[in-house]
């Protein structure tokens, strides 16, 4: 049974005093109080579980680690990365793919674009003719190719996406900087440079021309 203040401040009788004061002291022992003793743990098994925490030394193993190295060979979810073709550009042979393993839309290449003017363009120019902005300006850089000659023309998807991913030349890689998908969708938008540049009457309809 439980009495509130209140109704403890109105009652009468010779229990008033004592119990009012008691009331008083209860209350004021709640508040600011210090204490050296230990938190209450209602779970304490869920503060102190017996495991290893991060760096500690545990004598079972012979270099006294709890860390482990994970076991040779182990990848972690999401990255095993099985389809050569996609993450290296590579055939089943170690060829180079011949094309873009990625179904070429217009959502792709619309992100190809962007991408390449973000990370391609200062180099290889808007349009793919080795002329952007640090080839122009006389920094000392070693002349970008150009992607319409006719050898950068023959060459397979794979060469591009392989570029991007390994560098070449004095080109460095962008494996870090351009995820997968990404890389292949540049590639189609070179591709889709490559093509305004040599493109022939046959190449748009009647209307077009």
């Amino acid at each position: 049974m439980y009495m509130s203040f209140d109704a403890l401040y109105k009652m009468s009788g010779p229990m008033r005093l004592p119990l009012l004061l008691a009331g008083i002291v209860l209350i004021a022992g709640c508040q600011g109080s210090l204490s050296s003793d230990p938190p209450v743990h209602l779970n304490p098994n869920m503060d102190f579980q017996e495991k290893f925490e991060a760096q500690e030394v545990n004598t079972f193993f012979a270099d006294s680690r709890a860390m482990r190295a994970p076991v040779g060979g182990t990848v972690a979810r999401g990255f095993l990365k099985e389809d050569d073709a996609l993450y290296r550009g590579l055939t089943s042979s170690g060829e180079l793919v011949t094309n873009n393993p990625l179904e070429v839309t217009a959502e792709l290449m619309q992100r190809g674009q962007e991408r390449y003017e973000i990370f391609c363009s200062v180099c290889h120019g808007n349009a793919g003719d080795g002329q952007g902005i640090i080839m122009k300006g006389n920094y000392g850089y070693v002349q970008a190719p150009t992607f319409h000659s006719a050898g950068l023309r023959a060459l397979p998807d794979g060469h591009f996406f392989g570029a991007m991913t390994n560098g070449i030349r004095t080109m460095p890689s962008y494996a870090s900087q351009v995820p997968v998908k990404d890389r292949w969708a540049i590639v189609a938008y070179i591709r889709a440079l490559q093509r305004s540049q040599y493109a022939s009457a046959s190449d748009a309809s009647v209307s077009q021309r």
